[in-house]
């Protein structure tokens, strides 16, 4: 009898095999390129220094693989495959509080072995605020009395000749008036991100403060829930390039090769040939922050002879690398990258 032959157990061995190279196949590390959409704000709000945002990236374990200033933030950021949650803020917010509008966005990033995935910050104001509008004649029957705003996170006194925002987190918003330690309630709203509600609160009639009486109402023509604060809206931009005032961002400018005669603004990274590097006059690479290294996060910039290279060449000017500069000049490729060229005006910021 012939001995039987199984060919199960060698496919069983393939099998099993391919699955361990699977398992132990090595995993390339990835990276994120973060960098800020277009901005669009009211011409009375400057855009605020986007470098000094607080930026945080978290794994799915929990742990930080960034947690600082935007600014300082590699460029790209080397991270582990995995998905990471991408979290960037104007300030730090305590609510409630005066004059401190809150800026930021939150995204989802799935980086694959071995890929770059690019995050454009979409940045909107998160906060809302409350502002009250207190005629005359509420003080004359109330001189003690002042406002108290109240939240979920705490309560902030508002003395009736205040005029300033106070932001709170979108939620439930009470206002109260407080008359020599008396409460009483007056209004209470819910309020959504972004919206700045204005409160007009009156007190008619004659006589003394008990026979008053107190009526609140909604200032339409003071009230703005949208576009105005919006930052990053892709809408009709401030960053049209028209001036200095409306200078594109780095990223801004690569999108608009063959333009002509605008201004543009960055970081001062180096040379672009050698790229990074400090020993050239003739030309300059510059980002959207100063700690970028990729190319593809930056613009190269043409030093011609004269008073522009005299101003910013790194040869002569060593201490203007990490500086901020605005340009005048002509988008064009230039070193197989989007650049600036013809350069005709520059400004070094303080």
């Amino acid at each position: 009898m012939k001995p039987f032959l199984s060919l199960a157990a060698p496919a069983v061995l393939l099998l099993s095999l391919s699955a361990c190279d699977a398992l132990f196949s090595p995993r390339e590390p990835g990276s994120l390129t973060i960098h800020f959409s277009r901005p669009s704000t009211r011409a009375a709000d400057p855009w605020p220094d986007s470098s000094r945002f607080l930026l945080r990236v978290v794994g799915e374990s929990g742990t930080a693989a960034y947690d600082g200033t935007f600014g300082d933030c590699p460029d790209p950021l080397p991270v582990d495959p995995g998905t990471y949650h991408v979290s960037v803020r104007s300030d730090v917010f305590d609510p409630p509080a005066f004059d401190l509008p809150l800026y930021g966005d939150d995204q989802e990033a799935v980086v694959a072995s071995g890929s770059s995935v690019d995050i454009a910050l979409h940045c909107i104001q998160v906060n809302a605020g409350v502002r009250l509008a207190v005629a005359d004649e509420f003080r004359d029957h109330y001189p003690e009395g002042r406002f108290l705003l109240r939240s979920a996170d705490g309560t902030l006194p508002y003395p009736a000749s205040e005029t300033r925002i106070a932001y709170f987190n979108p939620g439930e918003v009470t206002i109260l008036l407080d008359d020599q330690g008396k409460e009483e309630t007056l209004y209470t709203r819910t309020l959504e991100a972004r919206e700045i509600l204005t409160v007009a609160i009156s007190a008619p009639g004659s006589g003394s403060a008990s026979s008053g009486h107190i009526t609140v109402g909604i200032d339409t023509t003071r009230n703005w829930t949208g576009e105005e604060y919006i930052i990053g809206s892709g809408a009709v931009s401030s960053m049209d390039g028209r001036d200095r005032d409306h200078a594109m961002d780095v990223m801004t400018a690569r999108s608009h090769v063959g333009e002509e005669g605008v201004w543009v603004y960055g970081y001062i990274l180096g040379n672009m040939s050698p790229f990074l590097g400090m020993s050239s006059e003739t030309n300059l690479a510059i980002g959207g922050r100063p700690s970028v290294t990729a190319k593809t996060s930056s613009l190269s910039v043409e030093l011609k002879k004269g008073a522009v290279r005299d101003a910013l060449n790194l040869v002569s000017h060593p201490e203007n690398k990490g500086r901020k500069v605005f340009l005048k000049g002509d988008l064009a490729t230039y070193y197989a990258i989007p650049g600036v060229k013809n350069v005709t005006e520059c400004y070094l910021d303080q």
